[in-house]
């Protein structure tokens, strides 16, 4: 088997990459620095810092204007994509916690982007299911209870439109899907996995960008 390029990912070559990537604006920066001095024990579960800068650059490229967020945590993707929307686009953030979101809501505020986001605090597949079932998101961003991610797969495929893009999260899962006695997480990842590669209906490339994320193109 070719590995390619060995590059390890040292910190001082991870400073670099972040050095060399448009960098976080006040307000991001506040959220991610809050979410780590006052949920220590969860702020694992928020985006990587340079996946911000990616999300908005592929809101760009796409050309979104239909944004749906399973799993929101306190907003800086969303915070993210939002910056990136024109003036009349729309996210759909998905999430359980008032709690957490609520770091979100005070952001957005700050950020101006507020009106861009519309915040449904329920089960995400409640929230999906009742949308309209014709192809009409430009873009997903799924980064929820790994459990479900194939349901939620399910529900966004058939809502994407021509060309839409569907972004997965955490699916290396901490190298948690290369073993073969895997439970859990891991075990429902390399589960998800599998079936987005046998999903005819899209285009998926899996990159190794912080803990996985993989690409996926409406056919």
């Amino acid at each position: 088997m070719t590995k390619g390029n060995e590059t390890k990912i040292t910190d001082e070559l991870y400073a670099y990459m972040l050095a060399h990537n448009p960098p976080l604006d006040a307000v991001q920066r506040e959220l991610v620095e809050t979410t780590y001095a006052r949920l220590p024990e969860h702020a694992g579960m928020q985006s990587a810092e340079e996946q911000g800068p990616l999300l908005a650059f592929l809101v760009r490229l796409t050309g979104a204007r239909h944004i749906v967020e399973v799993g929101t945590f306190t907003g800086f993707s969303a915070l993210s994509m939002a910056q990136a929307l024109p003036a009349d686009g729309r996210l759909i953030a998905c999430d359980i916690s008032e709690e957490w979101t609520a770091y979100g809501r005070e952001a957005w505020e700050k950020a101006g982007v507020a009106d861009r986001i519309e915040l449904r605090i329920a089960p995400a597949l409640d929230t999906l299911r009742a949308m309209p079932a014709e192809p009409h998101i430009d873009l997903a961003y799924l980064d929820a209870d790994k459990g479900n991610y194939i349901p939620y797969w399910e529900e966004l495929v058939p809502r994407m439109r021509q060309g839409g893009l569907v972004v997965t999260d955490n699916v290396l899962f901490h190298g948690g899907v290369t073993d073969p006695q895997a439970t859990g997480g891991a075990a429902a990842i390399k589960e998800f996995n599998e079936h987005v590669a046998a999903d005819p209906r899209m285009d998926s490339v899996l990159l190794t960008v912080s803990d996985g994320l993989t690409l996926s193109r409406k056919r």
